[in-house]
């Protein structure tokens, strides 16, 4: 890659997880706090709690059953929060501190479906699967009431505005909407208007009137005190959601009259505005392109004057309630993430492309998210320019587009363009300058699209809409679906990876072919060249990593280590070392030149199919089906200073030692030999003790001046030298020390002495047992020399 020509030419050693962008929503309810400042969804076994002004997830609450979290509420105060898990429990949380303050069985036989809270906080209603409502205390901690009656699941509860009448409602499949009265204990009445599934119910201030919505595409208003409905109004969507709007003039909403106005979000992905009254629809949203945008929630704030919306696609935009500006964005669940890039001259921004039409631009600093559309069908490949303001994205819509982003960070389509007859999976951006790019498509064909000079102009206005992108040159290439292409970094080559295990190589503009490069047993993932030499990088299906000489298209070398497809390659350190990610969900850094696999990275949990290095090399960026994105951090030499300061510190506490021991100041010895957790370091302080001429009284003085904390790190030591019938005699000395001095409740006090003295004994009975053996030798050998009765020898008379 060109931009990795501006890092430095040393190797890197490792990589560390700088960033994460994770999922955090997968669909259910979400709600908003009364200030607006704090968003609380369900991701799985989590409800996670996001600040809004920065998208960032404040805390991530999971009950001890680690089940799936199938229903939440957060109480009107904002003071509690109560969750319910498939394992039929129910949490009570101190959410700000993330901690549990009460547990309780659900007594549901089913799962909880639905959970409110009534206007003062007091009591809970949960509706269950198992068609059961009930009520609970939550401040005195008991079961109220239990309501049966209701067919199948109740998957929605809601409690009458005003506290003092008691009444409870609720609905199930039956569609119909049951109204309990908690006084008398019985079901009121039964409201029957709707025809299919009732959404959700929606109350007046004063208490008096009650909207309800339905899949059957109608809004009825009741009237609460004869439970009549006094009208019905045709919508004509499925209505998910429906949100009674304060009774006040908002113009921009079309809402010029003091009647009842109301919200709907449904299958139509527009948030539309209906007078009551007429039953005319007097404002409606413009609907965003592409599947995934049917609304699945809604929910006003009127504190916050905020509207909070759910896309299928599991998007959150949040709105400004008077007009229906959109305020905030967040990509709750990205899907299978099929490429990421950065973007911004100074790599301040990522885009994302997911399993979705949309695309994703995700600002590092803030966590910001703004959601692009433009696509009709799912986005598959990006790239970059030069410069980092214009980027290119394809999809299976067959098209191209091009996108600007300005010095604000906002993202606009300013091209696109069509010719293909397949699914777009390739696209790379020219080198030197921001003059054409290349695509690559399942119609095994190449396209070479020019950039228009009107689209380089600072003078294009903003809103003069996308210009279109006319394909200059078309090529057959290959006999199957083209993976990747690669423009040069001068701009006159391209290279191109396909499913038919052959990369080849073309001269721009016109592009004739040169070459192909046979080798790979399976079909390429993707192709690079070097940022300086003439080499091109290939990663195949086959698990390996080619690399090939331009010249004579032979291969230079092949890198083994992955054990699945290698679906991404990138050069980095100025050509010297090769980034790749396979279908193992490893990432790992090679060195070219000894064949080396330096680091394998593990934090993805399936298909790496994004990477993308930063300009200056210093950073990676990759994406995986499992849903994240991770930002790497280049940490070789941070690494390097630590490990130097770390050999430096300890140069010095050595010499620090030896001096010591020198001096013959053993206390100080031992304590430093300890802190520095070096047992074969404190055996040599020990033996040196132990040379001393007053040994005995030595050691016991020097062990039993150490703090606590020591004689526990000491003991640990003592099981390491046990096991060594060379070092056993000093271990024994020490524990001799400790067992004769140290009262039995204060060793029994110290971390680890069971698993300590368990350790120990075994090695100490087998010592004893060789001094046994030993002694017995000895006095065998003593009895021998006392039994033996030596002849007398007779000495010859000395010569004459």
């Amino acid at each position: 890659m060109a931009e990795a020509t501006l890092g430095a030419s040393r190797f890197k050693a490792n990589y560390a997880v700088e960033r994460k962008i994770e999922p955090f929503y997968k669909g259910g309810k979400v709600q908003l706090d009364q200030t607006g400042q704090h968003l609380f969804c369900v991701c799985g076994t989590r409800v996670n709690i996001l600040d809004v002004a920065s998208g960032a997830v404040l805390q991530s609450l999971e009950q001890e059953d680690q089940e799936d979290i199938t229903a939440f509420v957060l109480s009107p105060d904002d003071a509690v929060l109560v969750s319910a898990s498939r394992a039929l429990l129910l949490a009570q949380w101190a959410w700000r501190e993330g901690s549990i303050s009460r547990l309780w069985k659900a007594v549901h036989t089913a799962p909880v479906a639905s959970m409110a809270f009534d206007p003062v906080s007091t009591l809970l209603a949960t509706g269950g699967c198992d068609g059961a409502v009930r009520v609970w205390d939550i401040v005195r901690h008991y079961g109220t009431h239990h309501f049966r009656g209701s067919p199948g699941v109740v998957h929605l509860v809601a409690f009458h505005p005003d506290p003092a009448r008691l009444l409870l409602f609720s609905s199930s499949i039956d569609a119909t909407i049951r109204v309990w009265s908690l006084q008398d204990r019985s079901c009121l009445a039964v409201l029957t208007a709707h025809y299919s599934t009732v959404t959700s119910l929606t109350f007046t201030g004063g208490g008096q009137t009650m909207l309800s919505s339905g899949r059957d595409k109608i809004c009825v208003v009741w009237d609460l005190r004869t439970h009549q409905a006094t009208r019905t109004v045709p919508v004509f969507e499925s209505v998910e959601a429906a949100v009674l709007l304060p009774e006040e003039l908002a113009p921009e909403l079309g809402v010029t009259s003091t009647g009842l106005h109301f919200l709907t979000a449904g299958d139509q992905g527009a948030l539309r505005v209906w007078e009551a009254a007429s039953g005319q629809c007097v404002y409606t949203q413009q609907r965003r392109p592409g599947p995934g945008q049917e609304l699945t929630h809604c929910s006003l704030v009127p504190a916050a004057g905020l509207v909070l919306s759910v896309t299928a696609d599991h998007n959150l935009l949040l709105y400004e309630a008077r007009s229906l500006q959109l305020q905030k964005q967040f990509a709750g669940y990205s899907e299978e993430v099929l490429d990421v890039r950065f973007l911004g001259p100074e790599d301040s921004h990522v885009v994302v492309a997911s399993n979705s039409p949309c695309l994703k631009v995700f600002e590092l600093q803030t966590s910001a998210c703004q959601i692009l559309h433009g696509h009709t069908d799912i986005v598959l490949a990006l790239d970059v320019f030069r410069k980092g303001w214009l980027f290119a994205s394809c999809a299976k819509d067959q098209s191209i587009c091009i996108w600007r982003m300005n010095k604000a960070g906002e993202v606009t389509r300013v091209a696109q363009g069509s010719g293909h007859t397949h699914s777009v999976g390739a696209i790379c951006c020219s080198r030197l300058k921001e003059t054409f790019l290349v695509t690559g498509s399942q119609d095994c064909t190449v396209k070479l699209w020019p950039l228009p000079s009107a689209l380089l102009s600072k003078s294009l206005a903003p809103d003069s809409g996308p210009v279109l992108l006319q394909a200059q040159v078309t090529q057959r290439c290959h006999d199957k679906d083209i993976n990747s292409v690669a423009v040069a970094p001068n701009d006159k080559l391209l290279a191109t990876g396909s499913q038919d295990r052959t990369a080849k190589l073309w001269a721009l503009p016109q592009c004739q072919l040169l070459g192909v490069f046979s080798g790979h047993r399976r079909g390429l993932w993707c192709v690079q060249f070097s940022p300086m030499d003439q080499v091109l990088a290939t990663a195949s299906a086959d698990g390996t990593i080619k690399l090939w000489a331009l010249q004579d298209f032979s291969c230079l070398k092949t890198f083994e280590g992955h054990d699945a497809s290698v679906l991404k390659v990138a050069f980095v350190s100025r050509g010297t070392q090769l980034l790749s990610t396979g279908s193992d969900g490893l990432v790992k850094l090679w060195t070219i030149k000894n064949n080396e696999c330096v680091r394998t990275l593990d934090a993805h949990e399936d298909k790496v199919w994004g990477l993308h290095c930063s300009r200056l090399d210093d950073r990676a960026l990759t994406g995986a089906s499992d849903s994240c994105i991770i930002l790497w951090k280049d940490v070789t030499e941070v690494e390097q200073a630590e490990e130097q300061a770390k050999r430096e510190e300890q140069l010095v506490k050595q010499q620090e030692l030896d001096n010591l021991l020198h001096e013959k100041r053993y206390l100080r010895a031992l304590g430093l030999a300890i802190s520095l957790d070096w047992p074969h370091t404190v055996l040599t302080v020990v033996q040196a003790i132990r040379r001393d001429p007053e040994a005995c009284e030595k050691l016991e003085a020097t062990v039993l001046r150490l703090r606590r904390d020591q004689k526990e790190a000491l003991l640990r030591f003592c099981v390491t030298w046990n096991t060594n019938s060379r070092h056993c005699h000093e271990a024994q000395a020490v524990l001799g020390v400790l067992l004769r001095h140290e009262a039995p409740e204060e060793l029994l006090a110290y971390e680890g002495v069971r698993a300590s003295l368990e350790a120990l004994l075994p090695y100490t009975e087998r010592h004893f047992q060789r001094l046994g053996r030993t002694l017995q030798a000895a006095t065998f050998l003593d009895f021998l020399w006392h039994s033996m009765k030596l002849p007398t020898l007779h000495t010859a008379p000395a010569a004459l």
